[in-house]
């Protein structure tokens, strides 16, 4: 339980570092309780829909080699900010696919980062 609020913290920093960071994505209201929110609803939009688009774009992800989950992963961030800006009230605003696919790009570099400094308790 304490690696998964740990791990929901670093998403939680990475996400407002891309809001920082990014021209498009900006946070309005109590940013705090906004971005914390928001990683969330991004977990969740990540554990339901985007396997189910990895694998209705099967086709496209082999042929470009890959490429196309940068595509899915923008997607999947601008759809997880309209969800929380018109569902649940959340200020956290994406606008637009370029600043989504710039953002998850930063998201998922950042996550990666601060995942090295984390130990999984289940490879001991």
């Amino acid at each position: 339980m304490k690696n998964i609020l740990i791990r929901w913290a670093l998403s939680a920093a990475a996400i407002a570092g891309a809001a920082y960071v990014i021209p498009g994505i900006r946070v309005e209201g109590n940013g705090i309780i906004a971005v914390l929110v928001f990683a969330v609803i991004l977990g969740l939009v990540n554990a339901v829909l985007k396997p189910l688009i990895s694998l209705f774009s099967i086709g496209f992800i082999i042929l470009t080699l890959g490429l196309f989950m940068l595509v899915i992963n923008a997607l999947t961030l601008w759809g997880a900010s309209y969800v929380a800006v018109n569902w649940f009230h959340i200020g956290f605003y994406v606008d637009g696919f370029w600043a989504a696919f710039w953002g998850s790009i930063m998201i998922s570099i950042l996550t990666m980062i601060f995942s090295i400094f984390i130990k999984d308790d289940d490879k001991k």
